[in-house]
């Protein structure tokens, strides 16, 4: 691997991103800076988001500067303001010790006057989003006839958010002789046109496959019904409490909607979407930012152009309509060598979109295993013990009040403490989970089944799955639906009275007065021995095999099981 210096990169910028912690060239930059430092090379790079573009041509475009003529030479594009602002302070980072060179941000949402008396003092690169940079042209405060490079950054993004004609309007004020620089995660047609219309044969830089997702990132997908992605949004939040991730939907209500139910269920969450004023915006950014908010809710466009290092999670509430979109989005985690997870929440209708995604970003999903609640509040239990081993104890700070602690809590031994210490940090969370019915999983060529009827079921309630009839017995339970009765608490009757191997339960009907569930033959005597007149929901339970065929039509076996039951309840 070669170095910055063989590249070609000046000493003094060199000592620049040294001291930001650069310490080799990644691919992109291996590949475009030496062809960017020789005159009249046009190129057209594709890599994915974070994968190090900004210095690819940065490095190059700010060696390139006369620092005597000031005069914008360079004209940088992008699709968001906030993009724009990142772009500016990376470039004045590179350049730190090159005196007198000026980096000018230009945007909407600010100051134009600033913005114009900035220009008539001079500047040599130009970072603009195309609407306000139109604006300083057309006040004739902005003149681009000694723009030699443009750099068009994110430019599938910009066509996508229909900066085209802006694009073709801003080229018509710089001499034709220019040098076009295009960078792009993805190449849709648009594209292709901007290329045939104002480059000259190009050099292409392919970092991965045309559209391919980068390869330090997993990606799954759970299938629930549409109706249950709340409850599972929730679920792998809970499964895993060091989230830092964007859950992306598909509109600004959907998004303040989930936002705002994931605020009322405890957990640190904003919405960004574009109802919110520009400072709005700023504010949940930097909080974001700044880690205050571990998930964030965000539409596409809002989130363009929003870069933030180590996110974990990239959550899909839904798939994209342009499954190249999928492509921008879980480019946002994985950034840097590090590995990240893009995961897809899809109902039936969308699996066909996994296909498609799949021949985009050239890898394949895993379907994901909605975790239990046991499963959650094991891995909450332990991430939290985690943190408290690690906690950095400031003795000096705590010593006068010790003895006092220590004398209220000397009636406690160290069990009673630590009984104590979990129970105050999770008890909501387990008897959330306790309560909480189990997801039902939709299976593909099945009808959907009806509430309740749920299948393969184990004891120890360590998944679920569909099993046939055949094998199995059906019971009668004098527990229903005006007792509380859920499936979870009917495989918890089980967990508390019957010892020995897991129980494997199928399908469960729930009545008012009284359920169905069905276990193994094998395991028929064992189940009615260990619930059958035990008490609990504060009746003594009657459990028995039932005679109804499981043969028969569902609808039929309930009519039936009602009367011959009635009045046991």
């Amino acid at each position: 691997m070669k170095t910055f210096n063989e590249l070609g990169v000046a000493p003094q910028i060199v000592r620049a991103i040294t001291e930001m912690g650069y310490e080799s060239p990644m691919p992109v930059q291996e590949e475009v800076i030496p062809y960017l430092l020789s005159q009249g090379n046009e190129v057209i790079a594709l890599a994915q988001t974070g994968t190090g573009k900004t210095a690819a041509f940065g490095l190059p475009i700010i060696q390139q500067i006369r620092l005597d003529k000031k005069q914008p030479q360079a004209l940088i594009l992008c699709p968001t303001r906030e993009l724009c602002l990142q772009i500016a302070d990376d470039l004045n980072d590179y350049s730190k010790y090159i005196d007198q060179l000026t980096v000018l941000p230009v945007y909407g949402g600010s100051s134009i006057e600033s913005q114009i008396r900035a220009m008539k003092r001079g500047v040599h690169i130009i970072v603009a989003t195309p609407g306000r940079l139109i604006d300083l042209i057309k006040r004739k405060t902005t003149n681009l006839q000694a723009v030699s490079n443009v750099i068009l950054d994110e430019a599938d993004e910009m066509l996508s958010m229909g900066f085209s004609e802006n694009i073709d309007e801003i080229l018509s004020y710089i001499p034709a002789e220019r040098n076009m620089l295009l960078f792009s995660a993805t190449m849709p047609a648009e594209i292709h046109k901007i290329v045939k219309k104002y480059m000259r044969n190009p050099h292409e830089i392919i970092i991965g496959k045309k559209n391919e997702g980068a390869k330090n990132i997993r990606h799954f997908y759970y299938m629930v019904n549409a109706k249950d992605r709340y409850l599972v949004l929730k679920r792998l939040a809970d499964y895993h409490p060091n989230i830092y991730g964007i859950v992306f939907c598909r509109t600004k209500k959907e998004t303040q909607e989930i936002a705002d139910a994931l605020i009322k269920d405890g957990y640190n969450a904003d919405a960004l979407h574009g109802d919110l004023s520009q400072a709005q915006r700023d504010y949940v950014m930097q909080k974001f930012r700044l880690r205050n908010i571990q998930i964030l809710v965000a539409t596409d466009v809002a989130a363009r152009g929003l870069d933030v290092d180590d996110l974990t999670h990239i959550i899909n509430y839904g798939l994209p309509d342009d499954v190249e979109l999928y492509t921008h989005r879980s480019g946002r985690t994985g950034r840097a060598g590090k590995t990240g997870t893009s995961i897809a929440i899809i109902h039936l209708k969308e699996k066909h979109k996994i296909k498609a995604i799949e021949k985009i970003i050239n890898k394949t999903f895993e379907a994901g295993v909605i975790p239990t609640g046991k499963q959650i509040c094991e891995k909450q239990l332990f991430s939290f013990i985690d943190k408290l081993e690690k906690v950095n104890v400031n003795e000096d700070e705590i010593q006068d009040l010790l003895p006092s602690i220590y004398r209220k809590l000397n009636w406690l031994d160290k069990e009673d403490i630590i009984k104590r210490l979990i129970s105050n940090e999770f008890n909501r969370l387990i008897s959330y989970y306790q309560e909480a019915d189990e997801i039902e999983i939709p299976q593909e060529g099945h009808k959907k089944r009806e509430k309740g009827d749920m299948r393969e079921r184990t004891f120890a309630d360590k998944g679920s799955g569909r099993a046939s009839e055949k094998g199995y017995a059906r019971l009668f339970i004098n527990l229903g639906k005006k007792d509380g009765i859920n499936p979870h608490k009917i495989i918890g009757l089980m967990n508390d009275n019957i010892p020995g191997k897991k129980i494997t339960v199928g399908r469960i009907d729930l009545m008012k007065n009284f359920s169905f569930f069905e276990v193994k033959e094998a395991d028929l005597n064992k189940v009615i021995q260990g619930l059958d007149g035990v008490k609990a929901f504060g009746r003594r339970l009657s459990v028995e095999q039932s005679q109804a065929s499981p043969s028969e039509d569902r609808k039929m076996k309930i009519k039936q099981s009602e009367k011959r039951y009635k009045g046991r309840g």
